[in-house]
């Protein structure tokens, strides 16, 4: 499995061959990561309930005959608090809106409210936005599916509705051949059995991030980040080692958990998924350092590589 890759052409792609990038945008868990891993057949952008979940602009590539997807997974846009990673989060989502083709604006069925409004206002108005309603399926009378999208569709003149579940691949494919008409024709960017433009490494850290979102669930603050520091391979066995970073000795302990169950359980989960996308075998270490005011150091925020 190709994970990154140099910018390939493909003599034999026909002329009227489309490719382009899609950002995926929307307030905090509307589901933007699950969307795109379904569109793309491959997990590369973690998930999780809790907000903030997605932290870095996230690349899955879905290539076809005809086509070229290349989707950009966001930050959901933070409104709650103005530390130095918000607002560097927040710039990730701004950066991406200007520089993709299209715009998949992603809302939960029957809910609108402040945060997505704020996300409805940054988009830019000559740039197609496909407004793509998620979890229809979770509506209970679903005749209000109809008036709760006729209400979106008075805010902007959208170029598309399309309501979608992520989860049971409802009307995914529609939605696919949707943002296939508004693609530009250009050969393809990436090889055609690429899936992302981001290292083993860097999906690596975030396999580990989202097994601490998961099994630590509301105990834990925001305030937590996985280093790798070192990445190695030998042949089929990569040898990863990580260091999930926290704010104080009370949450390495909320991490440890009682006689060390806890980051067992982060560990084996993290190891388990990684044999899967990298398609061999991984031996893995995860160590948990305390490093105060990490999240609100811009040059620290630099060197963990948030953009």
């Amino acid at each position: 499995m190709n994970i990154e890759t140099d910018n390939q052409q493909d003599e034999g792609v026909p002329a009227d061959f489309r490719c382009g990038y899609i950002a995926i945008v929307g307030r905090p868990n509307v589901g933007k990561s699950t969307l795109m891993n379904v569109l793309i057949g491959a997990k590369v952008s973690i998930t999780s309930r809790k907000a903030q979940t997605t932290r870095h602009r996230i690349t899955g590539i879905q290539t076809r005959d005809d086509a070229q997807f290349i989707y950009v997974d966001t930050p959901g846009f933070q409104t709650r608090h103005a530390n130095a990673l918000n607002k560097t989060l927040n710039k990730t989502v701004s950066n991406t809106l200007t520089a993709s083709d299209v715009i998949l604006f992603l809302v939960e069925a029957g809910t609108f409210g402040p945060a997505d409004q704020q996300v409805l206002d940054l988009l830019p108005k000559n740039q197609p936005v496909i407004l793509v309603i998620n979890k229809s399926d979770r509506m209970k009378d679903k005749a209000e599916l109809m008036p709760f999208a006729a209400k979106l569709a008075a805010m902007r003149d959208f170029t598309a509705i399309v309501p979608v579940s992520a989860k049971l691949r409802f009307q995914v494919d529609a939605l696919e051949k949707e943002i296939q008409r508004h693609l530009p024709e250009n050969p393809p960017i990436f090889g055609p059995d690429d899936i992302t433009d981001r290292s083993e490494k860097f999906l690596a850290a975030e396999i580990v991030r989202e097994k601490v979102f998961r099994l630590v669930g509301d105990e834990l603050p925001y305030t937590s980040t996985v280093l790798i520091e070192k990445f190695e391979q030998e042949g089929n066995l990569r040898r990863v080692f990580a260091a999930i970073l926290v704010e104080r000795d009370t949450h390495k302990a909320m991490l440890i958990g009682n006689k060390g169950a806890r980051l067992k359980e982060i560990s084996t989960q993290s190891r388990l998924d990684m044999e899967k996308l990298f398609g061999g075998p991984v031996y893995l270490e995860i160590w948990v350092k305390v490093k105060s005011g990490w999240a609100d150091n811009e040059a620290g925020l630099r060197a963990y590589g948030y953009e």
